[in-house]
């Protein structure tokens, strides 16, 4: 059957005049679109394919391809291709014998074709002839050819609702349901040669996920995630990656993004460094919203949609797949079990990642430009420090620094008021060499009585990034070193810091090491830890293998007394309403910093178009290899420099200024580059674009020269009408001129040249 152009859907108006409806040549971002933006497409016509759920999409090239599913009363076996380009429908060209009609069977791409195994058969509506399958099909894209691979060997159970993938050239398989009970093996064969293909079984270790079915599969970063799922009656929220780890959450403040709900029928898809959690069934209801986890930060939030965003509704069993910069979501089962036939796309954002809190840390770990050393406990060990970083975090220890500076200063002046005393009493003016003032400033001194190195020093790691690193599985001595971050964090009034340790300590506490932990809260008054612990060893699971322990012979006798107390008498639990304090993040702190919150720690001063701007010396360098070499210039200098991108040097946020500032002044990414060229995009129009076009010339900015003289062109007639075409220079109006010859038809030049 020929391809089909259907309608557009009444509620999509596409206006071909706006900026958005034509396809630019916009700096690496691809067609010009409002990044996170929803946009329903025209759904499946009825006579090109019925609604449908469970069924599998794939993306091949400019086209999304639906395969199977069930349409309410009978499964599917029909391929339908959808045109992205075209926005059209139509049913794909096939030969040879399809797979008979199936749901919940999985579909992927490897090369110029696609691989679609098992699945449930069977006639639903006279519930007759249903079984669960293991073959395994091709379908190739450039002839439509399927073809049956006939796999000799041992072959996986016959399964439906599994997840796959393709990774190293290989088809992985993994879980399922076999009609009888959920699954959690995992199979893969090689996808390069159909003649000496055989399946084969993985020895899986590590933290497996619990046999399940009814969940996705991506592959991100080369790595392999399975995200939930039905586990039997338990559904759960757990992000494992292969080799098997369950990735913790316990890193999550409370008060900041959790990872989504629990659930089953959604989907997951891969792009750049974020896996896209979309839809499904959480606790008897249909979410819409978009989740996104961030592999390298190991981080969950929801995505807020454009405000001009056509939304989906929320839906399980759809199917979802990644072309170019975008996502595409169709079908699946609605409200009221409706089978639906939309088709959304969703515009991905591709920023580079923030390194704000990379760059903060390597500032950290390489000691390079401190300016204070902490001289700590008894044994009086030393660490070093930025006074602008911690005094921006904690206020604690910026009035003990402000304190070393005053008894410093007075110090100095003292020494310059007796070395004035014996030049004007005939004494010796001249100073020892060893003793004269180096043209480095010396590292101010401030004395902590209170702490130790090493949890000082995991305190001071989180000033800087806002992280502490997660004790490992089992490690006793770990916990503790935690817990004696905690006490720090208390007495330092770091609640961020404290939320954090609690979390890290809870999630760490085992049959193992509970008692342990539970004596040293008790000796360093802690209480709320102290509390979790009892409660952890008096529950009816954990009680008697603790009590039966050589750990609990050795306890004190005060806190025996009071576990077999709580276990007799267990206490109310007490709830309160009140809200956790979280305390505040390093981007928050950094930014109250740049507000005019640091500035009696500033060292350093910019001219920022032309006005003078107090700094710290050690937060540029931090952020930027051009700034290091002012690291020895003295605060009374004034250094030139357009440095427009200066909040974003301190908290990473987006800015308006011009995009080819980061060319200049070597970042460690380009992140702020990416983000001044998408917010000058979406801010170019019709009655700027000459304005812009100069600049970009004059800066040298050829991609964004580029990107004015393409909207130029397409929208020309109203551009020649404006006043400033007139002020052009000669070569820029010879580069319009190249352009209209280069991109317009004889027939468009004519057509214009009637109409001016």
């Amino acid at each position: 059957m020929s391809c089909k152009s259907t309608k557009v859907a009444p509620s999509v108006d596409f206006d071909h005049s706006c900026s958005d409806s034509v396809e630019y040549l916009t700096l690496n971002f691809g067609p010009f679109e409002t990044v996170h933006r929803w946009r329903r497409l025209p759904p499946c016509d009825e006579f090109v394919g019925a609604r449908r759920s469970k069924h599998t999409v794939v993306a091949y090239r400019d086209a999304i391809y639906v395969f199977g599913g069930d349409n309410g009363k009978n499964m599917l076996n029909d391929l339908l291709r959808f045109d992205v380009k075209d926005c059209s429908w139509c049913r794909a060209f096939t030969t040879g014998t399809p797979p008979a009609p199936r749901y919940h069977h999985s579909a992927v791409v490897y090369g110029s074709s696609m691989f679609v195994f098992g699945g449930y058969t069977g006639d639903i509506y006279s519930n007759s002839n249903l079984k669960n399958k293991n073959d395994l099909f091709e379908y190739k894209f450039a002839t439509g050819q399927w073809t049956e691979w006939k796999v000799e060997g041992s072959l996986p159970v016959a399964r439906s609702a599994h997840g796959a993938t393709v990774y190293s050239d290989k088809l992985w398989i993994f879980a399922g349901y076999d009609g009888n009970a959920r699954l959690n093996d995992m199979w893969t064969v090689s996808l390069q040669d159909r003649e000496h293909a055989c399946w084969e079984e993985i020895d899986q270790s590590g933290e497996i996920p619990p046999s399940c079915c009814n969940f996705p599969v991506a592959v991100c970063r080369d790595k392999m995630f399975v995200f939930s799922g039905q586990s039997g009656a338990k559904i759960t929220n757990n992000l494992f990656q292969f080799e098997w780890t369950r990735i913790p959450t316990e890193h999550l403040l409370r008060g900041s993004p959790p990872p989504p709900q629990r659930r089953y029928g959604h989907t997951m898809v891969a792009f750049d460094r974020h896996l896209y959690v979309f839809g499904g069934a959480a606790d008897n209801t249909l979410p819409n919203e978009l989740h996104c986890y961030d592999v390298d930060s190991q981080t969950w939030e929801v995505i807020q949609p454009s405000l001009d965003s056509e939304m989906p509704s929320g839906r399980l069993f759809h199917a979802a797949a990644v072309i170019q910069d975008a996502m595409y979501i169709f079908g699946g089962t609605v409200d009221n079990n409706v089978r639906s036939g939309e088709m959304y796309r969703f515009q991905f954002s591709c920023y580079p990642k923030c390194t704000l809190h990379e760059d903060y840390g390597k500032l950290w770990e390489n000691r390079q430009f401190c300016d204070v050393e902490f001289i700590l406990g008894e044994r009086e060990e030393r660490v070093m420090g930025h006074i602008a970083i911690v005094t921006a975090r904690c206020q604690w220890l910026r009035k003990k620094i402000l304190q070393a500076r005053d008894r410093q200063r007075q110090k100095s002046k003292q020494e310059s008021n007796e070395e004035s005393d014996e030049g004007a009493t005939g004494g010796p003016r001249d100073i020892p060499a060893g003793n004269r003032t180096s043209g480095t400033q010396p590292l101010l001194e401030v004395c902590i009585r209170e702490a130790e190195a090493q949890p000082f020093e995991v305190l001071m790691q989180f000033l800087y990034t806002d992280k502490i690193q997660y004790p490992r599985r089992g490690h006793v001595q770990d916990v503790l070193l935690i817990m004696d971050v905690y006490k720090l964090a208390l007495s330092f009034k770091l609640s961020r810091l404290e939320q954090l340790c609690v979390q890290y300590i809870e999630a760490s506490v085992d049959l193992q090491n509970v008692l342990s932990v539970c004596e040293n809260a008790n000796k360093l008054q802690l209480d709320q830890l102290k509390e979790h612990c009892l409660n952890f060893v008096v529950k009816e699971s954990h009680f008697n293998q603790v009590i039966m322990t050589k750990e609990f012979e050795q306890l004190s006798t005060p806190l025996i007394v009071e576990i077999v107390r709580r276990k007799q008498q267990p206490p109310p639990r007490l709830y309160s309403d009140q809200p956790v304090d979280i305390g505040t993040s390093l981007v928050q702190d950094m930014k109250a910093y740049l507000e005019g919150g640091g500035l009696e720690f500033c060292d350093i001063i910019l001219l920022l178009d032309g006005h003078p701007r107090p700094a710290h010396k050690a937060i540029l360098a931090a952020r930027s290899r051009y700034m290091i070499p002012f690291q020895h210039i003295q605060q009374s200098e004034q250094i030139l420099t357009s440095l427009t991108f200066y909040t974003y040097l301190y908290v990473g946020f987006k800015t308006k200024y011009l995009f080819a500032a980061p060319y200049y002044y070597g970042f460690s990414n380009n992140r702020l580059q990416a983000y001044c060229k998408q917010n000058l995009e979406m801010n170019v129009t019709v009655e700027n674009v000459l304005q812009i076009l100069e600049a970009a010339d004059k800066t040298q900015a050829l991609d964004m020269k580029k990107h004015c003289l393409h909207i130029i062109v397409h929208q020309f007639i109203k551009v020649s009408k404006l006043p400033n075409l007139r002020s052009l220079s000669q070569l820029l109006l010879l580069d319009i001129i190249e352009s209209l010859a280069t991109h317009i038809s004889d027939k468009q030049c004519a057509e214009m040249g009637s109409d001016i």
